[in-house]
């Protein structure tokens, strides 16, 4: 018996297979290109490039650079797992596959609140609904009328997701033409109403605040934020024609025009803020609605205007992707057994998981709740989907050293490029600093109460197996936890610089290598035998 099947050892495994069966394989090239894009392209687009700037200055373009070094590894690692390995909500499917339930139930949970993420979208939709409305917003909350505004959108995108594919498909393609051409409209009319040179010098010069300012702003800035959503193609494998064809070369389009659209944003922001806002620096920039604002004190109203009603369609086009990718995590989460089965049912005649797009509603409205402005679930979302990432780098790694495994062979040099990927993710984590950490990993280790309630009642005599094969996570995230409050990214400096991230690399290569002998491990020990209830 393989790993795979142990990882889903009854007869739920067919009625698995039924409803994997039930979705379209209607996704070609284009469509995906434009699913990855849109997904990168959401909110971030109009708010990330002044927090950049506010945290690292002219140096967030550095940020940006090594936002897509991090994409690059991370894509060529999923890449590879969903050329050999296609199925719907693969990034939930193959950490648990790799490393067993435990890993597989805390990655799926940070799957599960990383649907924060869209919350963040409708909450840069409410931010620029403010121009407009201003009651909406009481400090840097959410109204009672704003977040009813915020539910009924988040309403409308779930019903939007409930037909076919090839419609949510049709659709996004639509908006994602719309979406290119505002951004290339605003940085060519921003540069075209007159720009201030030795924007890269003046001001404190190129790295005003260090140059560890960069990394802080790459989860903190909402950078990682931005760029996330390149692996939505990976998450629709399971819907696509020839997805060892096509999903490669979509994944890696998107990310490339992803990436040269923000730094051109941020090249656009930091030469056209006019002198007179930075007396106190690039920290004293502050706009609730940074290009539309900026636009109106260059006296660019129609550009303003285009920018008010995009901050509708951009972040709603992400969104719209986001509720249906989040559909597809609920759904592979079901599969896994983190959540329940009947969350996995998916509609004969749409092929869409109704149930999942239900329950992914109810985690948006909780993140409106608490939270309310981009930055601070933004914050949070980044480290998320960073642990998401070092979590595929070890699956591809496991997979690799199992000879029972066939890999699609589509990326060289993964035997470097998986443990390269695992330790950068780490220390994006670790640089996003204690304030953020404090709260994104208790929150994720707060899924070990939801495997110990599931497996605590299991009579395969597998719970402590299952601690032993996962036990590297755990040592990861606390490792991680405890070196960001020694070190000097917001915490309390014991440990200085630059020693702390390399104490921070080494400790997450040593992780890297316990994870994948544990892995291998996992999938190549024998089945394990049943217990009889009350031995």
């Amino acid at each position: 018996m393989s790993a795979d099947q142990v990882a889903e050892p009854d007869a739920g495994a067919s009625d698995a297979a039924v409803q994997e069966r039930r979705l379209r394989r209607d996704l070609g090239f284009w469509a995906l290109t434009a699913i990855g894009f849109s997904n990168i392209v959401g909110s971030g687009w109009l708010f990330a490039a002044m927090y950049a700037a506010r945290a690292a200055g002219p140096a967030s373009l550095l940020t940006w650079a090594g936002a897509g070094v991090l994409c690059g590894l991370v894509a060529l690692v999923m890449i590879e797992l969903g050329a050999s390995r296609p199925e719907g909500g693969g990034t939930v499917r193959w950490p648990l596959y790799a490393s067993g339930r435990l890993v597989g139930t805390l990655v799926g949970w940070s799957v599960l609140l990383s649907v924060g993420g869209t919350a963040a979208e409708i909450s840069a939709i409410m931010q620029y609904a403010d121009h407009y409305l201003p009651d909406i917003y009481s400090g840097h909350l959410l109204t009672p009328t704003g977040l009813a505004l915020a539910i009924g959108l988040s309403v409308l995108l779930t019903a939007l997701n409930w037909f076919a594919v090839r419609t949510f498909a049709r659709l996004n393609n639509l908006v994602s033409i719309f979406k290119i051409a505002v951004p290339v409209i605003t940085v060519i009319a921003l540069f075209a109403s007159g720009w201030h040179s030795g924007r890269l010098t003046d001001h404190g010069g190129f790295a005003p605040y260090g140059y560890a300012a960069c990394l802080s702003a790459l989860a903190g800035g909402g950078i990682v934020y931005s760029v996330n959503g390149f692996q939505a193609p990976l998450d629709f494998s399971g819907e696509t024609r020839n997805p060892r064809r096509t999903i490669p070369a979509s994944v890696l389009t998107g990310i490339g025009l992803a990436l040269l659209m923000y730094l051109a944003l941020q090249f656009a922001f930091l030469f056209t803020v006019p002198e007179g806002l930075l007396g106190d620096g690039w920290k004293g920039v502050n706009f609730e609605s940074p290009f539309g604002q900026l636009a109106l004190i260059l006296n660019l109203h129609w550009l303003s205007s285009l920018l008010y009603a995009d901050a509708v369609l951009s972040p709603g086009g992400s969104a719209y992707v986001g509720v249906a990718l989040n559909a597809r995590h609920t759904y592979a989460l079901a599969k896994n057994r983190t959540l329940p089965r009947a969350l996995m049912k998916v509609d004969r005649r749409s092929g869409i998981p109704h149930r999942a797009l239900a329950l992914n509603l109810a985690v948006i409205v909780v993140f409106l709740l608490p939270f309310g402005e981009w930055q601070r679930i933004v914050s949070i979302m980044g480290d998320m989907y960073l642990l998401i990432y070092a979590a595929s780098a070890v699956a591809v790694a496991v997979f690799r050293a199992d000879p029972g495994t066939r890999m699609a062979g589509w990326v060289p040099g993964l035997r470097w490029i998986a443990p390269l990927s695992f330790v950068v993710a780490s220390e994006f984590v670790y640089w996003s600093g204690w304030h953020d950490l404090r709260l994104a990993l208790p929150l994720v280790l707060a899924g070990l109460v939801i495997f110990v309630g599931m497996r605590r009642s299991a009579h395969d005599g597998s719970f402590a197996g299952e601690l032993r094969e996962g036990a590297w996570l755990l040592c990861h995230l606390s490792g991680l936890t405890l070196l960001s409050w020694l070190g000097t990214f917001k915490g309390s400096g014991r440990l200085p610089a630059p020693y702390d991230s390399l104490v921070v690399a080494l400790f997450a290569l040593g992780v890297f290598l316990w994870a994948v002998r544990s892995g291998v491990r996992h999938r190549t020990a024998p089945p394990r035998q049943p217990t009889p209830p009350g031995e």
